[in-house]
């Protein structure tokens, strides 16, 4: 190839080459990377997360509605909360939240709120409501009004309570008793029980054949003064409710009072049966002793108290309970005080009936029922209680062995275990008590066939009309 024909495609080489054409080629490839990433960052398409609380179907005066709102790319912008009923729409909420930024998380990554909606207030009427909670977030999409997120629920606007009538209410009842009370409720889906000094008892189903009648079983605590409050309740699933009192008589008892002496035998065969159980005690043996008489005893209580707060709806028990044959040894509500060498160290109340016969005789179930507890507790030491069905629940405690497990279901009269000195027993008997809801109560009464008849059977016939 000649020299000349070299330098003629040199300079053809060099007039290809334009730098302006290159530079408008490299901002172009910029201006497109940058706007993808512009994209990205200001135009995220991830919509935002939203939860709304439980809310009931059914609302009255007042209702509580919950949310969680939740944005992991740009963040919460804002969240509306609106009602609508027909023509009648109503804000319930609003809250924007303030840019922090403008990359990243500018605004918050989770929100939970609760607002009180009070629909009579805002003019809603009775009927069908449309609650709806929008959330949008600080993405450009959507014309720069962000990812939306929306939820809704229907509820019911219920103004009108429950028709309550009472049927029965218990005319006389002392502390330690036990006393019912029989209603009819107008709407099945309710909440009801006799309240009894602040104390709440809830009504079970009477039977199949009679609809919308309960009975309620409560129980005056051994301690009680008064009855300061009395009467049935019902509440419905939108809140709504409705109450009606009535009077029993508040009957006076004599309570026994009782001396018991502690003798260093006794601690000596009792403490290291409660230091295998209760290591933390500390000290000599009589304040270790008292450990067990207020601390364990009251830990033990709390636990009995929870474990007869649910029963069974149906009735389980028929006719009177079963009293272990044999002398009874210490009655319900004994006030005891307790001397050590002569010296008063403690007071406390035995809430059951102590029963003794021959040494590790059988323990009959008191009436039919299923085992809730079954195990060793404390000053009680191995216990059996059983479910009646109800709201009613017996005990047997200091037992020397077990005889059933939780979960059986114990015919009238079958044995569950037998009589010890299991707890802190000086000697071997079968404690015995009634509970009602969690109360201690009087045994006695439910040995007692007239007292039943007097007291639930006789009620329940005649208010079948």
């Amino acid at each position: 190839m000649s020299t000349r024909t070299n330098r003629r495609l040199k300079r053809q080489s060099r007039s290809s080459f334009k730098p302006g054409k290159f530079i408008a080629l490299f901002l172009a490839t910029l201006l497109l990377a940058g706007g993808g990433a512009a994209f990205f960052l200001f135009f995220e398409g991830e919509k935002p997360g939203l939860s709304l609380a439980q809310v009931s179907d059914h609302i009255g005066k007042q209702a509580k509605i919950g949310y969680t709102a939740t944005d992991s790319k740009s963040g919460i912008r804002q969240v509306i909360v609106t009602a609508v009923q027909g023509e009648t729409t109503k804000e319930l909420s609003r809250k924007d939240y303030p840019r922090t930024g403008y990359l990243g998380h500018i605004g918050p990554a989770e929100e939970k709120r609760e607002i009180t909606f009070e629909p009579q207030k805002l003019g809603f009427k009775e009927g069908k409501i449309e609650v709806t909670v929008e959330v949008r977030d600080f993405s450009l999409r959507g014309l720069f009004s962000g990812n939306r997120t929306t939820l809704s629920k229907e509820i019911t606007l219920d103004l009108k309570p429950p028709v309550l009538e009472l049927l029965h209410g218990e005319k006389y009842i002392s502390p330690g008793g036990t006393g019912i009370a029989i209603y009819r409720v107008s709407e099945p889906d309710c909440s009801h029980g006799v309240t009894i000094n602040g104390r709440m008892n809830p009504g079970y189903p009477v039977g199949a054949n009679r609809p919308n009648t309960y009975i309620a079983y409560f129980a005056l605590p051994y301690d009680a003064e008064n009855i300061a409050e009395a009467k049935v309740v019902a509440t419905d699933r939108a809140g709504n409710t409705v109450a009606m009192a009535f009077s029993p008589v508040f009957q006076k008892v004599v309570q026994k009072a009782d001396r018991i002496n502690i003798s260093d035998g006794f601690l000596a065969a009792k403490i290291p049966e409660f230091e295998q159980h209760y290591p933390e005690m500390q000290g000599t043996p009589v304040e270790k002793y008292l450990y067990i008489n207020n601390a364990i005893r009251d830990a033990n209580n709390t636990i009995i108290s929870e474990a007869c707060r649910k029963s069974t709806p149906e009735r389980l028990w028929k006719g009177k309970f079963l009293r272990m044959l044999g002398s009874p040894k210490a009655g319900f509500a004994d006030h005891r005080t307790y001397f050590y060498q002569d010296k008063e160290i403690d007071r406390q109340v035995h809430l059951g009936v102590d029963i003794a016969s021959t040494e590790r005789i059988g323990v009959q179930a008191a009436n039919t029922g299923k085992v809730v507890f079954a195990d060793y507790l404390g000053i009680y030491g191995n216990m059996v209680i059983l479910d009646h069905g109800q709201g009613v629940f017996s005990l047997y405690s200091h037992l020397s062995q077990i005889n059933v497990a939780v979960g059986d279901t114990l015919e009238k009269g079958k044995i569950l275990g037998q009589t010890g000195t299991s707890g802190m027993a000086g000697g071997d008997h079968l404690h015995f008590s009634m509970l009602i809801n969690g109360v201690f109560t009087m045994p006695k009464e439910w040995w007692d066939e007239h007292w039943l008849e007097v007291t639930i059977e006789s009620p329940l016939a005649e208010t079948k009309g």
